[in-house]
């Protein structure tokens, strides 16, 4: 249940709370004064506090300032009748988490209240990085066992006693943003705040001001000064998730910050001084993106000052049981109930299963096995029928010998059709395909592998498409101006009369 305190004196502000936020899991409690709010703090232990400014007794500003001197981390909201741009600059300046006008815009008012209320659970939640978790008290772990984790660890408690910059890197599902959490929470800055942002949710033009605030009047529907992330979180660590999604103009503003500490408001002409330790991550290749020159390469030298790497799930397969162990404990807690026990049949094919999800993907299978789970015990049936279909290569397992073809057999032609399961791949699979491919051009002098290659997989995907050539592009990842080409070129256009 999320805990509100809200401190004003105006019983009909407190009365439009009740019903705005009159819910199961939502407990508000009202203070009239600041020093009623200062007392009630420490039994109520709230997870976010909004405070008038203007109140009878202390100002909600004072106020502000001696609560960041009991609880740095507690987020608060501060609202106003009377917004002036010199109160938004001391309220952000004591720490507050954001600054709302009155009267609300609900749905506004909604969404900062449940922005900030993530922020605070992050904050409070610790995350562990040690092989075994030793205590039930932790809720989020990065947990593992395999050398690929036992690096990762060490370079967590590195960038924990320091304050440089880092660049996570590693497949969606991987953990990234634990390690984040991690690094913070083992920091100089636990006590401050900690936000994180993910840039490729948040649309293009909206992002700019979500990280650096805008001011009134700076674009169409910006009716109010904004206070930004930055600002929000200064003195503490922001997490810029998905970085490599960021647009150019953008990109120049954070190397801004991380060059002087300061950057202007959108529409601003008066610099903003903030100290953040920034902790970027992606999925994507920076190193190419960088060579296509869509992400700034000064960015990128500033980001990557330490690395850490995430190996996929697939290549760390001795963790597995530790982490199916991991989340059944964690959901049992969750629950109040005791553990389900796993069928070592299960276990073998999860161990054998390539994981594209990662470790997200392992924990939505638990969560869903324990809630299909007749008994005690999770066994095959309870979990999902990909799992065991999945053909997998283990990326440590020895290399397939190529299987000889005849001579006007071809590697390409065997790929399943339309009827036939999905065949997803290993990496080890693609090694296979390409020794059975150069088994195949050693017989044929004459045969050029990409060429032939290419225009048997738009054969493939113009017949699985039924010659749909928006529909096989999008399958080939191309585009239909590339694919139109292709078709010519390769003289495919007659052999299947598409159109």
């Amino acid at each position: 249940m999320d805990k509100l305190l809200l401190v004003d004196d105006e019983k009909d502000v407190q009365y439009s709370f009740r019903r705005i936020f009159s819910s199961p899991d939502v407990e508000l409690t009202t203070a009239d004064s600041g020093e009623e709010a200062l007392k009630l703090i420490p039994k109520v232990k709230p997870d976010l506090v909004l405070m008038d400014v203007r109140m009878g007794g202390i100002t909600g500003l004072e106020t502000l300032r001696r609560l960041r001197q009991l609880d740095s981390k507690l987020p608060v909201i501060m609202m106003t009748a009377y917004g002036t741009t010199q109160t938004a600059i001391e309220a952000m300046k004591y720490g507050a988490y954001d600054y709302l006008l009155k009267p609300f815009d609900v749905p506004k008012l909604k969404e900062v209240v449940f922005a900030a209320l993530k922020a605070a659970h992050d904050m409070q939640q610790v995350v562990s990085y040690q092989p075994l978790l030793e205590s039930e008290d932790y809720e989020v772990g990065v947990v593992g066992r395999s050398e690929t984790m036992q690096r990762v660890f060490k370079l967590i408690g590195q960038l924990a006693a320091s304050d440089a910059t880092a660049l996570i890197t590693g497949e969606s599902g991987t953990g990234k943003e634990l390690v984040a959490r991690a690094i913070y929470h083992h920091s100089l800055r636990s006590t401050k705040p900690f936000l994180a942002i993910n840039c490729a949710a948040i649309p293009e033009n909206l992002l700019e001001s979500e990280l650096f605030g805008h001011e009134k009047g700076a674009f169409t529907g910006a009716t109010a000064q904004r206070i930004g992330k930055f600002e929000q979180c200064n003195g503490g660590t922001i997490f810029l998730d998905e970085i490599g999604d960021m647009s150019l103009p953008t990109q120049t503003k954070i190397l801004r910050v991380l060059q002087n500490g300061s950057f202007e408001r959108v529409g601003g002409n008066s610099p903003v001084k903030v100290d953040v330790r920034v902790i970027a991550a992606t999925n994507k290749p920076l190193e190419k993106a960088v060579a296509a020159r869509e992400f700034r390469e000064d960015l990128f030298y500033r980001l990557n000052v330490v690395r850490i790497q995430i190996p996929a799930l697939r290549e760390r397969r001795d963790d597995i049981r530790l982490l199916v162990n991991y989340f059944l404990q964690k959901f049992a807690r969750s629950q109040k109930q005791l553990p389900k026990s796993i069928s070592s049949e299960v276990i073998t094919e999860f161990e054998s299963y390539h994981w594209p999800g990662n470790v997200r993907e392992l924990e939505n299978v638990i969560q869903r096995s324990i809630v299909i789970a007749k008994g005690d015990a999770i066994l095959k049936g309870d979990i999902p029928s990909e799992i065991c279909t999945g053909r997998v290569v283990p990326t440590n397992a020895a290399p397939v010998a190529p299987v000889p073809l005849s001579e006007s057999e071809s590697p390409v032609s065997s790929i399943p059709s339309s009827g036939s399961s999905p065949i997803p791949l290993a990496p080890s699979d693609l090694v296979s395909m390409a020794g059975l491919l150069f088994q195949w051009a050693r017989k044929d002098s004459k045969l050029k592998i990409i060429p032939t290659v290419e225009r048997e997989l738009i054969i493939h995907a113009l017949a699985e498409t039924k010659g749909n050539q928006v529909q096989a592009a999008k399958l080939l990842g191309i585009t239909r101006a590339t694919l139109r080409k292709r078709v010519d070129k390769f003289g495919i256009k007659q052999l299947l009369s598409i159109t």
